[in-house]
């Protein structure tokens, strides 16, 4: 099924995205690995990838980044990244800012993103009753 481009909709976690939907998401830096498994094959054939992962690693640093680190699982697969911090849209223009997650505000996701960020006029705030209004 997988081979034939049957999956609508595939949930991977990963390790980094890129801005542009590069995936990383098979190796830990001096750590041994079984290797890359069937996510490269979900990856490049699903209709739909979408990443749930943390927004920043153990140091603190962006995992949402201009360019992958770490080798890439599968180039340009990833659609929507869901994050504890933020759900952010990947475009051809780049990646756009769709929700902010509760207690994290739209300067805690623009500092812990490496990656450009497009900032919609009107964000969602999840988990709290605000609703985010920006000025153009």
């Amino acid at each position: 099924m997988i081979r034939r481009g049957c999956i609508d909709i595939t949930v991977l976690g990963a390790l980094e995205v890129s801005e542009r939907g590069d995936l990383a998401n098979w190796i830990v830096p001096g750590k041994r690995a079984a290797g890359i498994g069937g996510a490269m094959e979900l990856a490049q054939k699903a209709k739909k990838v979408v990443v749930l992962m943390n927004h920043v690693n153990r140091l603190g640093e962006s995992k949402i980044r201009k360019e992958c680190a770490l080798p890439l699982t599968a180039r340009e697969c990833v659609d929507l990244i869901i994050t504890d911090m933020a759900v952010l849209e990947v475009t051809s223009q780049g990646l756009v800012l769709k929700e902010i997650m509760s207690p994290y505000t739209l300067e805690d996701v623009v500092r812990y993103t490496e990656a450009d960020l497009r900032i919609p006029e009107h964000i969602s705030y999840i988990g709290g009753e605000r609703n985010l209004e920006l000025e153009t």
